[in-house]
Order: C-alpha cells, then sequence, then structure tokens
C-alpha cells in the first residue's frame, strides 16, 4: 500500500525526511523520483560472477550435520545446531528437540521453513536463553495430520532446519574494480516474502562501523 503511494510528492519527502534523519550527519541531500522507461531495461539483469555466486550459494550441511543428533549434555561445547526426532512421546504428533545458538530471526526461519516444508506446528515450548543457547520443542505434524516417520523425511527436515538456523544470511565482501561490495542473500518464503529487516539490519551495522553507502541493488 505504502509503495503505491510513491507517486504523490508527499510520500517522496516523508520518505526523504526519514532517510536524513536516519542516515544523519552522513547526508547531504535526498531525493526520491520514480523510475522512467529508461531502466526498464535493467530489471532482472543483475548477475553475480560465477565463482562469488558459488561461494555465497553453495553451503550444504554434511551428512553428519543432517543427521538427527542426541543433544549433547554439556552447553558449553555446542556449537552447531542439535535435532532429535522424537516419535515416541505423542501418539499423533512428531517432537522435535533443537538446541542451537540464539539469533535474532530465530524463530521466524523455523516457522517460515516449517512451512516452506508443509509441516503443521500444533504446540512449542521455547526455553530461556542460556549462555547464548537456547532449546525448543516443537511437536509436529504433515500436511495429512501424521507423524513423521519416513527417516528420509526426518533427515531431509532436520537438514533444511539446520541449514536456515545456521546460516540465515549469506554474507561475502566482493571487489569490483575500485569498489568494495558487501553481498547479503537471505532465503525467501515460497511465496515470495523475505526474511523481515534485512535491509535495516545490514544498514545499521555498517553505521555502527562508520562505514558509508553509496549504491543499493536489491
Amino acid at each position: 500500500m505504502l509503495m503505491e503511494l510513491l507517486h504523490t510528492k508527499k510520500r517522496r519527502d516523508d520518505i526523504c525526511e526519514h532517510l536524513m534523519a536516519a542516515v544523519g550527519e552522513y547526508c547531504i541531500t535526498c531525493e526520491l523520483q520514480l523510475a522512467g522507461p529508461e531502466y526498464e531495461s535493467l530489471q532482472g539483469n543483475y548477475s553475480l560472477p560465477s565463482a562469488i555466486a558459488e561461494d555465497l550459494f553453495s553451503y550444504q550441511p554434511t551428512d553428519e550435520e543432517a543427521c538427527p543428533k542426541a543433544l549433547s549434555p554439556n552447553m558449553a561445547t555446542v556449537k552447531k545446531a542439535s535435532i532429535t526426532v522424537d516419535n515416541t512421546l505423542s501418539p499423533v504428533h512428531t517432537l522435535l528437540q533443537i538446541r542451537c545458538v540464539d539469533q535474532k530471526g530465530l524463530f521466524y526461519d523455523i516457522l517460515r521453513t516449517s512451512k516452506d516444508c508443509n509441516i503443521q506446528i500444533a504446540y512449542g515450548r521455547f526455553s530461556s536463553t542460556v549462555k547464548g543457547v537456547r532449546n525448543l520443542e516443537l511437536f509436529i505434524q504433515q500436511a495429512d495430520g501424521k507423524k513423521i516417520v519416513d527417516p528420509e523425511r526426518q533427515v531431509a527436515l532436520c537438514s533444511r532446519l539446520k541449514e536456515e538456523m545456521l546460516h540465515p544470511l549469506r554474507v561475502i565482501i566482493a571487489n569490483r574494480g575500485p569498489d568494495t561490495e558487501l553481498l547479503v542473500a537471505n532465503p525467501v518464503e515460497l511465496s515470495g516474502k523475505g526474511r523481515p529487516l534485512v535491509f535495516y539490519d545490514v544498514t545499521l551495522a555498517l553505521k555502527k562501523l562508520g562505514l558509508s553507502i553509496f549504491s543499493v541493488r536489491i
């Protein structure tokens, strides 16, 4: 709805005002205008060099990481996400016990991944963070209301969850001639919606580091 108002001068002035307030003394001037037809040819044509794309998107959990494991008794040694699948505690639900490093957007990543995998979460318990580690228990079902008993489907779900929890964002730095380019990629839902506030988080981090941005492509 907000994007539909960009053609009004008031809306453009409001956005510029907020941008200048956020950037502060680093902003000299701000102007926003609708892209003309001369920019239509640029849509969708931004591409990454193959070597950079490989580094950015090639991560896959190993077989050892992907398989369900027993939870480590010593929290101080937990460095990776750990997932246990249990079909014995409930007659109609599969229990996922997850232990992982707490991070911003953790619940969103788990819920988004479950939705994409067509998994229904009937009930969940989330513990408080202890030494940066959070424990979760999720009672889940397949879309048909049955437990997940197929070992291959269990491994696939655990692998997907671990990938999202260990790598919610893919970030690398690349040199493009005289410029330094920060590349940030994040998964999106099957519906096309992306992780919330990624752009805000990235720009805020750069601002705290005292780094300026002169060009952005999304």
